[in-house]
């Protein structure tokens, strides 16, 4: 199964993928600098051209697990992109994911290491 995550932000939005049949969790880029419809078709090009089976998204909480001012941003683009694909869409709780990409070093961006987190936090909890 294929799986892309996804680490929402305004200006940029990480991607991580896995293959779950060889349990690999890899950055796969950044869409930036575009407009809601503009990132929602990069997004929707790549879901149908990589044939993922699942989407994840980060989900922002605040740190009492209640929904953040960046909340209603994420559910209003992944509304948007829902309506391109027809891969299920998961939400998964992305506190602390940007601390602990931080916590990673060099390499990739840091919005590719909070999906990569992200991704890597939704597998585990899979696996349970």
């Amino acid at each position: 199964m294929h799986i892309l995550a996804i680490d929402f932000g305004t200006k940029r939005i990480g991607l991580a993928w896995a293959d779950t049949t060889l349990g690999v969790v890899l950055p796969y880029g950044v869409v930036e600098g575009k407009s809601v419809a503009e990132k929602v078709k990069e997004l929707s090009d790549v879901i149908h051209k990589d044939k993922i089976d699942t989407v994840v998204v980060g989900f922002p909480m605040n740190l009492k697990g209640k929904e953040s001012k960046n909340t209603e941003r994420v559910q209003k683009f992944v509304f948007e992109l829902q309506k391109h694909i027809s891969a299920p869409v998961e939400f998964f709780d992305e506190r602390f994911s940007s601390q602990a990409a931080d916590a990673l070093g060099p390499g990739v961006t840091r919005d590719e290491k909070s999906a990569m987190i992200i991704l890597q936090g939704y597998l585990e909890r899979k696996k349970k």
